[in-house]
């Protein structure tokens, strides 16, 4: 786990003043069979897009609130990571999307019967974003709708 102290100093001193949501109770719902009966989708908060896509806007204010849906069979040598930070080091997830986006550990685990199988589709967004209202609500109206129609049991997030 990262320690503020990693970060440079205009980074502390903003995370320590950020509102940061709160959401009380915690909306949780148990499993209701066993992983390796579950369709699963990614979504990741990395910025991720395919060669085809734009790029996240990074100079929207509070940042570019838009999804981009990614195929499950995608080449991740193809994918680009766009997301706006400077916080943090993009070296890693620009050499292996994996890292932020593991489209080919989850094709593993499919293949070994880990899990049921994968969505035909997995979701990218921006982290970063200061206005967490307007992402939940464009998020719940435009991937909630697709993942009740492909039969998903489980979603793995990625926070980046």
């Amino acid at each position: 786990m990262g320690d503020l102290s990693e970060f440079r100093l205009k980074y502390r001193l903003y995370l320590k003043t950020y509102r940061w949501r709160r959401i009380d109770p915690v909306p949780w719902t148990p499993l209701g069979k066993p992983l390796k009966d579950c369709r699963l989708v990614m979504i990741s908060s990395a910025g991720i897009v395919t060669a085809s896509q734009n790029p996240f806007d990074s100079f929207i204010r509070i940042g570019d609130t838009g999804i981009r849906e990614i195929p499950s069979d995608i080449d991740v040598e193809t994918l680009r990571e766009t997301h706006r930070s400077k916080a943090f080091d993009h070296t890693g997830i620009r050499q292996d999307p994996n890292l932020a986006f593991p489209v080919d550990r989850l094709q593993e685990m499919a293949a070994t019967g880990f899990i049921g199988s994968l969505n035909h589709r997995y979701f990218s967004i921006m982290g970063s974003v200061t206005a967490p209202g307007a992402l939940i609500q464009n998020t719940k109206a435009q991937v909630v709708p697709k993942l009740v129609k492909d039969q998903v049991d489980i979603a793995l997030l990625i926070p980046v």
